[in-house]
């Protein structure tokens, strides 16, 4: 324990969102109200980036025809990737993979144009500029929890498709679908784990020490 350490209860705040935070695929109709969704953005817009470069963008789609195109660019692509995987496809197809209709708002997350400028922490990882960008969903993602609001990331499309859809200029690229919106109720695990596509790996599988596959002592 140390001096600059939250509190007891704030900590297990802080645990229990992580824990809860679901990709949540259904939704009920409703509204969500502007406020807490500018508190959402500014929580995305506080996240880490390499060399500081920010790189995310937003877009809100709030034109109902250009929700129920980029609907239809996902649908093409769920049914491309049932098609991919084989012996599982029609699993994939009973799966509810996006919930872009029902939700009360729909975000569009992109990386922007002219990121080879940023070379601080890239020269030799150039995608860190992606992982910047999931930096900042993740942040939009547990602040969603905590405000009692689902968010689902969707990422079934073609990328060029969609930037063309968007008019995203030459270089940016959209890497995610962000549907947010109220939910009856959170699910009790992640929704892929309790229709049985897999399982949650433990910390013990993960995480290594001083060299790949070698078991990590973390308990002593």
């Amino acid at each position: 324990m140390t001096e600059h350490c939250y509190s007891d209860d704030e900590r297990a705040t802080v645990y229990r969102v992580i824990r809860e935070r679901r990709d949540t695929r259904h939704f009920h109709p409703g509204a969500i109200d502007p406020a807490v969704l500018q508190r959402l953005l500014e929580a995305a817009r506080l996240a880490p980036s390499v060399g500081y470069m920010q790189p995310w963008r937003f877009i809100r789609i709030t034109d109902l025809e250009l929700r129920r195109a980029i609907h239809a660019l996902v649908r093409a692509e769920c049914e491309a990737t049932a098609a991919a995987c084989g012996s599982r496809a029609d699993e994939v197809r009973r799966l509810k993979l996006e919930g872009i209709l029902e939700c009360g708002e729909l975000l569009v997350a992109a990386l922007t144009e002219g990121r080879e400028r940023y070379i601080l922490g890239r020269r030799t990882l150039p995608e860190m500029d992606l992982c910047s960008v999931a930096c900042a969903i993740q942040n939009l993602w547990l602040a969603a929890r905590a405000e009692g609001l689902g968010m689902g990331w969707v990422s079934l499309f073609e990328p060029d498709e969609l930037a063309q859809l968007l008019s995203l200029p030459k270089g940016a690229r959209p890497v995610a679908v962000l549907c947010l919106g109220h939910v009856e109720a959170f699910y009790p695990e992640p929704l892929l784990e309790t229709v049985g596509w897999d399982t949650r790996r433990s910390v013990e599988e993960t995480v290594f020490e001083n060299g790949w596959g070698r078991p990590a002592k973390l308990v002593p």
